[in-house]
């Protein structure tokens, strides 16, 4: 069961909204018991890199393309650092509609760039950064009537809020801190959303500590201003100027949360650290929270004791070039056993 079959009744759906799904949401909520204890917290990770296209993208998209095939748009367009694409690109090809892709030129993790070309979107390669695909974008869907699909649609934020839903079920109630990577910003705020309409509900009885976590180079809701040149080795979150960034104050000031930043160097052990210790491979932007907590720990300001969940948002296999420049290669070696015998108790 898809996100709208699952939650159609908190969802803004109607008789006339199609029923498309590929399987997405419902993702494992895992306790990392070895990082937990290295940080004297109970740590889940919610691994929605499981989504059907390895990204939490795909909890938005199904409503936002199913939205746009309600209102009988002809095209999908978007512009994206890479898991956008490769989420509008499987749901148009799963509704078999037109999907134009804006990626920026050369910055990209291939991995993403693959599977948009493979679910067969026309892919535009824009010589500047994210932030201006993504004005390209939005006066393509203006001026063709296509439907436009990023953080944007306020579809997507509604389909994003399942995650906070799935999180309080699992748990039985929210957790006291959420930890989650900020690009666009548009994220972290339908998480909050989420929380706070199953409170209103009566379904918890109190609201998470929302944390974000930025990449130093790419890092405009920590230091309060713009990034026009938005550089770091977490593609995903390489954006200088979020379009959903009052959202995203909003979230951490109501719930007396906080914006911080990690370096690149810092996002790569937390990714080395989560693999090696926890068994679990994220794509770099998605270890930002995980190389929050470990700074926060090391400053004394991470409390002992609490329960708190980051959101892995995609899959490690994203972009396995930066996680295999951290690690090497295999060892080779010619086809005796005592060769094999010297590496191994090498």
């Amino acid at each position: 069961m898809g996100v709208i079959d699952r939650y159609a009744e908190l969802l803004p759906v109607t008789d006339k909204t199609p029923r498309i799904t590929l399987g997405e949401g419902s993702t494992p909520l895992v306790h990392l018991d070895g990082i937990s204890r290295m940080l004297e917290i109970e740590l889940w990770a919610k691994l929605e890199g499981c989504n059907p296209s390895g990204s939490f993208k795909d909890r938005g998209m199904v409503m936002a393309v199913a939205k746009a095939l309600e209102d009988g748009a002809k095209a999908l367009v978007c512009a994206s650092t890479g898991n956008t694409s490769a989420s509008a690109a499987a749901y148009a090809a799963a509704a078999q509609v037109p999907c134009f892709v804006l990626l920026p030129a050369g910055k990209v993790a291939l991995g993403k760039l693959a599977q948009a070309l493979m679910y067969g979107a026309k892919v535009i390669a824009v010589r500047g950064n994210f932030d201006r695909a993504l004005e390209m974008a939005r006066e393509a869907a203006e001026r063709e009537g296509f439907a436009i699909v990023n953080s944007v649609n306020p579809y997507r934020l509604w389909g994003q809020r399942s995650g906070a839903w799935e999180i309080c079920e699992a748990l039985g109630r929210a957790p006291d801190w959420h930890a989650i990577p900020v690009g666009n910003a548009g994220n972290i705020s339908a998480y909050w959303a989420g929380y706070k309409q199953y409170k209103e509900l009566g379904k918890i009885d109190k609201l998470p500590r929302m944390m974000g976590f930025q990449a130093v180079g790419a890092a405009p809701l920590v230091t309060g201003q713009p990034c026009p040149n938005p550089e770091t080795i977490a593609t995903a979150i390489r954006i200088g100027n979020p379009v959903s960034a009052h959202l995203a104050k909003e979230a951490v000031a109501q719930s007396s949360g906080e914006f911080n930043s990690v370096t690149d160097e810092e996002i790569l052990a937390a990714q080395y650290i989560l693999s090696s210790k926890g068994g679990v491979f994220a794509e770099p932007a998605s270890c930002a929270p995980l190389a929050g907590l470990i700074k926060l720990k090391k400053e004394g300001r991470l409390p002992r004791g609490i329960t708190a969940v980051m959101i892995l948002t995609g899959n490690g296999l994203k972009d396995p070039d930066t996680a295999m420049s951290q690690v090497g290669r295999p060892v080779e070696i010619g086809d005796s056993f005592d060769e094999l015998m010297e590496v191994m108790k090498g």
